[in-house]
Formats: C-alpha cells, sequence, structure tokens
C-alpha cells in the first residue's frame, strides 16, 4: 500500500490530499469483537496448553519414587489389570490425539532479495527530466510529482525497470516478462545457491505479483526455468496488494500441514513496466513516484531437520480483510482515467481505512503475542468502557514487549510516521522500514524482505527473538506474521544490504 501525497493542498481532481495523510487514533475505539476472536485463536490450542502440563506433572511425580514406591506400585498393578488397560487407553488415545491435531512447525530456512543493477537507478533530477520529456504530462502533474517525491522518504539510488528509462519509455508485454523474469529468477538463485536445495525438492510454490498475471502464469515461468517436478503444487496470486506476501506465507503454511516432509518457495514481487502511469489525474499519479522494483523468494520446510540450519520458526498469520465494506473496497481502485489511459487509484478514504484494518488486525493478534499483564490491563479498560460506559482513556498495549523487531510495510513516509506514533514505537523500530523506503523504494509486498535483510545486516537478530511482519494491501487488507529467531541470525551472502549497510541509517530530510 503506497501513501497519500503529503502537500498541504486540499483538493485536487477530487482527490482531498490533506485529510488522507494521517492514520485515525485507532487504538482509542477498540471492538470487542476482535478481542474475542483474538481469544478463539488461543482457545484453538487448549489441548496444547492443557497436556504438556499434565506430562509434565506426571513426570515430575514419577521422579520422586524410590525404588519400594516402584515395587509397590508394580504389585498393586498385578492385581488390577482393568485399571491398567482403562489408563493405558486413555494415553494412547490423548496421545493418538495431541500427534494428529497438532499443527506442524513451518521453518523459514532462509530468503533472498533481488538487488536490480546500477544502471537501473533513478535520481530525482532524472526521474523529473524523464517524466517531463515524455510530453504526457501537464505543468500541474510534474510540479505534483516533485512534491511527492521531495516528501516521499525515497533516495536517489532507487530502481525502475530498463523500459522506463528510455526515451519515450517502451512498455510492452515483452519487457513486462523480462522485467518478472530478471527480478524472480534473481532472487531464486540466490536462494538455491545459499541453501544447497535442488530445484526438484520443491513441492510447494506460491508467486504473488498483484497487476501483472500473464498467461502462461508466473509460476509457471519459475517451473519452466528451474525445470520442477511434474507432482509440484503451484500458486499464483493475483490483485492482493502489497499485503500478499503474508498471504502468500499464509497459503505455504497451510500447504504444508498437509503435505509431510517437503519444502516451499514463496516468490513476491511487483511489476512495474505495464503499470505506469501516462496520465494527469493526481489520485492516480502516486504510484509512479513510489514504487520501485524489487523481489523476495522465501524457502519454507516443515521438515524437523531443517531446525538446525533455519533462521525462524513462523509463529502465528492473522489476516484481516474489509473487502465488504465498499468504501474499503475501492480505497485502492485500478481504474482508466477520463483520457482512458489506465492506473491505481488511491482515496481520500485511505488513511482511515487503513486504520481501521490495523485497528482490527492488533487487537486480534494481541491475545496471541502480549504478556497477560498487557492483556489485563488491555482488556479490563476496554470492558469498563463497553459495559459502565466510563470516560476511561483505553489502555495502549505495548507491542514493544511482544516483539523485538517491527518489519512494517515501507508503503510510504506517512504510513511508518502514523505506525510510529500510535504504536507508540522508538525511532530504531521504524529505522529498518524507514531505510528500505530510502534505498529501495516501495517494492511493495517484498518490502518487509529488505527490511528483515536490513535489520540482519544490523547484526540485531539474536536466539528467542520476535519479528513483527505488518503488510497493508488492496481489497482492503492488513495482514501480520510473527517470527521467532532460532539462533543468532547472520546476514546470508548476497544480502541487499551487504556493500551499503555501514552508511546507514541515513539522515532523511523533508
Amino acid at each position: 500500500m503506497n501513501n497519500p501525497p503529503e502537500t498541504e493542498s486540499t483538493t485536487t481532481n477530487g482527490v482531498q490530499i490533506r485529510q488522507s495523510r494521517r492514520l485515525p487514533d485507532f487504538l482509542q475505539s477498540v471492538n470487542l469483537k476482535y478481542v474475542k476472536l483474538g481469544y478463539h485463536y488461543l482457545i484453538t490450542h487448549l489441548l496444547t496448553l492443557c497436556f504438556v502440563p499434565l506430562i509434565a506433572f506426571v513426570i515430575f511425580q514419577a521422579s520422586q519414587l524410590n525404588p519400594n514406591d516402584i515395587h509397590q506400585l508394580w504389585l498393586h498393578l498385578q492385581y488390577n489389570l482393568v485399571s491398567v488397560i482403562i489408563c493405558s487407553v486413555f494415553l494412547v488415545f490423548g496421545a493418538t490425539v495431541y500427534i494428529v491435531t497438532r499443527p506442524r512447525s513451518v521453518y523459514l530456512v532462509d530468503y533472498a532479495c533481488y538487488k536490480p543493477p546500477a544502471k537501473l537507478q533513478v535520481k530525482y533530477e532524472q526521474f523529473m527530466e524523464h517524466s517531463k520529456l515524455t510530453g504526457d504530462f501537464d505543468d500541474s502533474s510534474l510540479e505534483f510529482q516533485r512534491r511527492i517525491l521531495e516528501r516521499s522518504g525515497l533516495g536517489e539510488e532507487t530502481y525502475v525497470p530498463e523500459a522506463m528509462h528510455y526515451i519515450p519509455p517502451r512498455p510492452s508485454m515483452a519487457a513486462a516478462r523480462e522485467e518478472a523474469e530478471q527480478v524472480m529468477f534473481g532472487a531464486l538463485d540466490i536462494l538455491f545457491a545459499n541453501t544447497n536445495i535442488k530445484p526438484k525438492d520443491i513441492g510447494v510454490l506460491v508467486v504473488n505479483c498483484s497487476l501483472f498475471n500473464p498467461t502462461p502464469s508466473l509460476s509457471a515461468m519459475i517451473v519452466n526455468k528451474y525445470k520442477l517436478r511434474g507432482n509440484i503444487r503451484t500458486f499464483n496470486l493475483g490483485g492482493m496488494g502489497c499485503s500478499a506476501g503474508v498471504i502468500a506465507v499464509d497459503l505455504a503454511k497451510d500447504m504444508l500441514q498437509i503435505h509431510r516432509n517437503t519444502y516451499a518457495v514463496v516468490v513476491s514481487t511487483e511489476n512495474i513496466t505495464q503499470n505506469w502511469y501516462f496520465g494527469n489525474k493526481k489520485s492516480m499519479l502516486i504510484p509512479n513516484c513510489l514504487f520501485r522494483v524489487g523481489g523476495s523468494a522465501v524457502l519454507l520446510s516443515n521438515k524437523a531437520k531443517d531446525r538446525r540450519k533455519a533462521k525462524y520458526k513462523l509463529v502465528h498469520v492473522v489476516r484481516t480483510h474489509k473487502g465488504a465494506d465498499d468504501k474499503a473496497f475501492k480505497c485502492v481502485y485500478q481504474e482508466q482515467d477520463d483520457a482512458g489511459k489506465t492506473g491505481v487509484s488511491l482515496s481520500k478514504d485511505l488513511m482511515a481505512i487503513a486504520g481501521g484494518a490495523l485497528k482490527t488486525n492488533i487487537t486480534t493478534l494481541g491475545p496471541l503475542v502480549l504478556p497477560i499483564s498487557e492483556q489485563l490491563l488491555f482488556f479490563s479498560t476496554l470492558v469498563a468502557k463497553k459495559l459502565f460506559n466510563a470516560k476511561v482513556k483505553p489502555y495502549i498495549p505495548d507491542f514493544k514487549l511482544a516483539f523485538d523487531h517491527f518489519c512494517i510495510h515501507a508503503g510510504g513516509r506517512a504510513v511508518i510516521d502514523e505506525l510510529e506514533k500510535n504504536l507508540q514505537l522508538l525511532p530504531v523500530h521504524v529505522e529498518a522500514s524507514r531505510m528500505t523506503l530510502h534505498r529501495f523504494g516501495n517494492t511493495s509486498s517484498s518490502s518487509i524482505w529488505y527490511e528483515l535483510a536490513y535489520t540482519e545486516a544490523k547484526g540485531r537478530v539474536r536466539r528467542g527473538n520476535r519479528v513483527w511482519q505488518i503488510a497493508f494491501g488492496s481489497g482492503f487488507k492488513c495482514n501480520s506474521a510473527v517470527w521467532e529467531a532460532l539462533r543468532y541470525v547472520k546476514p546470508s551472502t548476497s544480502n541487499p544490504w551487504e556493500d551499503c549497510i555501514d552508511k546507514y541509517p541515513v539522515q532523511i530530510v523533508m
């Protein structure tokens, strides 16, 4: 999801710019039903929560027995065969139910982010000069794009596809395919090299790209390139926006619950070549200024042996979809302008809708991740406000107690600013998001992986640390993934930050 423009003007082609740049204070109006939903997720694992302490209690009691007690127990059991049989049946039944119903652990073995060649970098002045020379934009649109760039948080080293470097630009199906191949294959080549996994060992492939979905599909392009096996389960997610990366991980996780002893690869990207907007509607010009080339490939496994070499374990995925509401459905909308030129339009209600989706998502996520002390404070003030209509300011949970690292989708500076404020985060918590936006721009669904790569390159991820990836997307959706580090995580070879991490963080002047 990309953020609204940073400008003081109130209306432009029907878009109220100033009104749409801030998130509402969503933590002051929490809906109790979403708290209940979070506790419902918690209760689904009640059997495990009860069974594990019971086993621990039995083991503790058994450790207190001396040889004489064991002899007496044996004599007692000899004369109570029926009791022995009944106890054995219950034990076998309980163990069977636990083994069958428990979810399989999903491990993140490694991931890779694509870093385009330097020749595709675009500087502010180059961007504006090319926009002017195309002849498609009037003076008002050019000035609008200049203001967006100045306040966007993007640096001078982001990348646009090769077709956009020509004057005039050369968008075509062939150029779009070439961009997709460079990004996807570039990330996958690094992933396979770093993990030494053979492509034919992959059992599940999930690809997400919102705006470019050719035939054959992007997943079929990968199968053809790497000659993947014939019985591979492939999925191609389209039109799901910048949060589709988390959706793809969730789908891969579900597939790994069904198919034993296998690997899943998730490829997240976006295609810019055929989706550049060449019109003058202000609400459709913003993506031109923010979206840049990028992509990621993630290797997941349900093999117990892979725990030793894996970086992370998937703990939770919480998905929120506001598509039932018409305003939410149309707030990020691909359409044609009055001149028949296609682009993605951003509604003036975008930030308010994002705030509502985020409120729902974190209210559901809270009971799963927050310490009991935070849950009690939050829940007690919420119930008091709902039942007694008390003028009590709701307690804002401290998510810094639940997570060590935050990967907030780098959709735009305003989004990061408002999440930092509303979740009461420190600058270091949003550093990865700001620096990713500065260095790579909005790479859509893959941005959360560039952010995690930044955190690893800084050497900050320790064993037991929890990482919160949160992303927004059209539809409208807000999705979260929670990972737990299984070891001190060092950056992998070809980390996208390896040649520049020492100069970050940089001071961003707005």
